[in-house]
């Protein structure tokens, strides 16, 4: 399976945007679908995870009550819709299947999509 993440985009502070990520070849209804996002000169950080089983959802505590996580089965897509953004939001998002360890690592995922940039003005 692969994954492609769309949607990044330039946007102002406190605006929204909706991030897609796409499987290919597999349902998402079997796929724990992870975010990471990694801003200029950091390391890459855990932002939410969908489960596939049940479609519970988590998330670093910076994006909690602004980042929403959901699916489309039928389109083989996860969504990360993002609103209230701040400057700090602006990063590289990157979505990937969650495969073992803890969630919250990004060791424990493979399938990475390439990426789509996140830019929030201030």
């Amino acid at each position: 399976v692969q994954l492609q993440a769309s949607g990044g985009g330039l946007v102002q502070a406190g605006g929204s945007l909706r991030l897609s990520c796409v499987a290919s070849k597999r349902t998402t209804r079997k796929l724990d679908v992870g975010w990471f996002r990694q801003a200029a000169g950091k390391e890459r950080e855990f932002v939410g995870l969908i489960y596939g089983a049940d479609g519970i959802t988590e998330y670093v505590d910076s994006v909690k009550g602004r980042f929403i996580l959901s699916r489309d089965d039928a389109r083989n897509t996860v969504f990360l819709q993002m609103n209230s953004l701040k400057s700090e939001d602006t990063a590289v998002y990157y979505c990937a299947i969650w495969r073992s360890g803890s969630p919250y690592d990004e060791s424990g995922y493979g399938a990475w999509g390439q990426g789509t940039l996140v830019t929030v003005s201030s």
